[in-house]
């Protein structure tokens, strides 16, 4: 690994310094207020050229995407990319997103005292949450050259304000954010360090995880079709009770997904006509099935359907699906895997590997080039919340982590891998 001067080792005093004065500047006892292609975000960006401005040999700009990049120049053009976002969820949290833009803050720091062999660049992606116009990784996506710009280009926000018509006011054209694949041609390896968003690490009592992957999704909403009755005069061994379909897959539905190692979330329910003196002619489940390994979500999916004509059969209903969203699992890069576990044991002494469940820009780029994450635990699994937090003696350890993780990674670049 590259030897930097003493002056210029990690310092996680300086990140918890940079995430609290964000959070006094973009949050508040509601929470953080860094909703993407608002007054609120934009007033972060300039913060954070600010600061990213003070580091020495390093240069910033923003591309056709929204997406904020720093560069500090190495002695080849490869490049190592460090990141995440800085917009937030509405009443978010004071660590999605920006704990890993600002740790990326710092691993530039360092490597800004002297030459890097491999060229350095931070990536700040925009509307990673899709908070306001519900379409996530939009910035990712686009500098990947997978936005089709007709998929999203009639997405309003609760004010009726039109996607396109806000990224203009922020400078960007929609047509035109494909281009912003030229920051990605150099790209050798990307790194992203994020909270965990769940309890895993905190029930294992581990403060960094190295993560595997994101989970595959398969979302869809199941309709079942029964017969409306009275509830008072409807014997039941003559009823068609959609509701009871639905109640009896979703409880199917679970333990599928804890045969194969996956899960399944179950986020909505709603009965025809809804009152409680009827029986519910219709109902509309949704549920989303996610698992890392391909095969296990595939075989999840195929049961859960089987499961829903069998049951439908059986409480004299019918049954119709309807594809809702659906991404592949994303594994990540098995050699930077491993560096992230020798960092986590460097600094904390265990690790524990795990996928991610929720997507990230990560899952964009290792389509693309080898890439990982690592996670810190969160307090209660809480996350998109005023309610969000990590010890602070954990977020020291991720700061330090994520710069060894960094340092192997840079060496591993450096001497023509991958």
């Amino acid at each position: 690994m590259m030897a930097l001067p003493a002056a210029h080792k990690v310092q996680p005093v300086r990140v918890l310094a940079d995430l609290r004065e964000l959070a006094a500047l973009t949050g508040g006892p509601d929470g953080a207020r860094r909703v993407c292609w608002t007054a609120e975000w934009e007033k972060a960006r300039e913060w954070e050229l600010s600061k990213l401005s003070r580091i020495p040999s390093c240069t910033t700009a923003i591309d056709e995407a929204g997406n904020l990049w720093a560069t500090i120049p190495g002695a080849r053009p490869d490049v190592v990319v460090v990141g995440s976002h800085i917009d937030s969820f509405p009443h978010g949290g004071w660590l999605d997103g920006c704990l890993g833009v600002i740790t990326a803050m710092e691993v530039l720091r360092r490597y800004a005292a002297g030459m890097p062999p491999v060229t350095l660049r931070l990536v700040d992606w925009a509307d990673e949450e899709g908070a306001r116009f519900g379409r996530s990784l939009l910035g990712s996506t686009a500098a990947a050259g997978r936005l089709a710009p007709d998929e999203v280009r009639g997405l309003h926000d609760r004010d009726g304000i039109s996607l396109p018509d806000a990224l203009a006011a922020c400078g960007v054209n929609l047509d035109g954010m494909g281009a912003a694949n030229s920051r990605l041609q150099e790209v050798r390896a990307y790194l992203e360090l994020h909270i965990e968003q769940g309890p895993v690490l905190e029930q294992l009592g581990l403060p960094l995880g190295a993560v595997q992957g994101t989970f595959g999704v398969e979302r869809h909403a199941i309709r079942f079709q029964g017969s409306t009755s009275h509830a008072g005069s409807t014997p039941m061994h003559l009823r068609r009770d959609a509701f009871l379909s639905a109640a009896r897959l979703a409880l199917e539905a679970r333990d599928i997904a804890k045969r194969h190692g996956g899960v399944t979330t179950n986020g909505s329910v709603v009965c025809e006509p809804g009152i409680v003196t009827a029986i519910a002619g219709a109902c509309t489940l949704l549920i989303d099935q996610r698992a890392l390994d391909a095969g296990a979500l595939a075989a999840m999916w195929t049961e859960v359907k089987a499961a829903a004509g069998r049951i439908a059969a059986e409480e004299g209903t019918t049954v119709r699906w309807e594809p809702l969203f659906q991404i592949e699992p994303i594994p990540f890069h098995p050699t930077l895997i491993g560096f992230a576990e020798q960092a986590i044991r460097e600094v904390a002494g265990a690790v524990h590997a795990l996928p991610s469940g929720p997507l990230h820009d990560a899952a964009v780029m290792a389509r693309l080039v080898p890439t990982t994450m690592m996670f810190c635990s969160s307090l209660n699994g809480i996350s998109h919340s005023a309610l969000e937090d990590t010890p602070e003696e954990h977020l020291a350890l991720a700061v330090r982590a994520f710069n060894h993780l960094a340092d192997r990674t840079v060496a591993w670049v450096a001497a023509g891998q991958p």
